[in-house]
């Protein structure tokens, strides 16, 4: 029986309609980026794929081919075993690999075999992410933004959080890209995506917005820690109305020193993160706050962290990067407690 191959575009119209969806090359190309709510089931695993291609290379295509007969077979047989024995017959996967070629019909002949309702993706991953690509450029016209922009430490990512709560649409990039966007930013145990899967995350999370609603997003700069925003998004994010949210600066020093916890209440750590700085502010300066740090008067340093360092940098960038942002509506919080954010939220949701 010929394979059912299937392209890019009707499969991610369909992935709902599948039992699961299966990534057949190696754990490294896995972990770099896959579909929606793949599994791994590697063909090769990543020793394997490295040792077949350096045999096809320096031997001969045929021996190699010989070799790589024999793993996959042996891996193909262990996925059936581990995975695959208590599946019924009407179980329908999607499987593919990085071009739709031997690693994803090799698995998917055998599945086939058994009995399963089993479809290739044509062209492979390498499909699937020309049409991400090509869809992030798209998708960002289709949405209605709204923009949350204000100073560091005035509790933005929380109110996004408040707004989600209420039913609003939000687009979480700190979230997607598991990264703060300041110099505290990476988060404890949260390594950040590949750029290849912080784009998948944005394009999965833009596709599924109702286009007739809007969709806030806090206003970024170009780059989360690592990872670049696309340029299509950037754009649209910078032309977007705006929402300018402030805050008093004890409640903003108290609400860091909260959200920061896991950097300010372990003393070295800081000071090592505040070195970082020293190209832009000094050595002096950065010696100062790092005795300040170790004297217990973390405070403090936090307090002229904002006004000597990111408010400076901040308001520069705002007046510079963002289209409407002189006119952007104020929303006056008087800290960052849940029930001041979540008033809050339910007033721009309702707006």
């Amino acid at each position: 029986m010929a394979l059912r191959r299937i392209t890019a575009a009707d499969a991610i119209a369909r992935l709902s309609e599948f039992d699961a969806v299966i990534d057949a090359r190696a754990p490294g190309e896995f972990a770099e980026d896959r579909l929606p709510g793949a599994v791994n089931w590697p063909s090769l695993n990543d020793e394997e794929r490295h040792l077949v291609g350096t045999e096809y290379k320096q031997v001969s295509p045929f021996e190699a081919r010989k070799r790589g007969a024999v793993l996959v077979s042996r891996n193909i047989a262990r996925h059936i075993e581990v995975h695959a024995m208590g599946l019924p017959r009407d179980w329908k996967p999607l499987v593919y690999c990085w071009r739709g070629g031997q690693r994803s019909g090799s698995l998917s002949l055998v599945l086939d075999q058994i009995g399963f309702t089993v479809h290739v993706l044509e062209g492979g991953y390498r499909e699937f992410r020309r049409r991400v690509i090509a869809e992030t450029e798209d998708l960002p016209a289709t949405l209605q933004l709204r923009v949350l922009c204000g100073r560091t430490g005035s509790a933005k990512s929380r109110l996004l959080q408040a707004l989600q709560g209420v039913g609003a649409q939000v687009l979480d990039l700190e979230a997607l890209a598991s990264h703060r966007g300041s110099v505290l930013g990476p988060l404890p145990g949260q390594p950040q995506p590949s750029q290849k899967a912080f784009e998948t995350a944005l394009w999965s999370a833009m596709r599924a917005f109702d286009t007739r609603r809007p969709v806030f997003v806090e206003g970024e700069s170009r780059t989360i820690g690592r990872l670049r925003i696309p340029e299509r998004l950037l754009e649209r994010i910078r032309a977007a109305d705006c929402v300018q949210v402030q805050m008093p600066m004890p409640a903003r020093v108290a609400f860091l020193l909260e959200d920061y916890a896991h950097f300010v209440s372990d003393t070295p750590a800081f000071c090592e993160k505040l070195a970082a700085l020293r190209e832009l502010r000094g050595a002096a300066v950065i010696e100062r706050w790092q005795v300040e740090a170790r004297a217990g008067r973390t405070a403090a340093v936090v307090e002229e962290l904002l006004t000597q360092h990111y408010d400076p940098i901040y308001m520069r960038s705002m007046v510079r990067n963002f289209v409407h942002f002189d006119q952007a509506c104020l929303l006056d919080l008087p800290d960052a407690t849940p029930g001041t954010l979540r008033a809050a939220a339910e007033q721009l949701a309702a707006t």
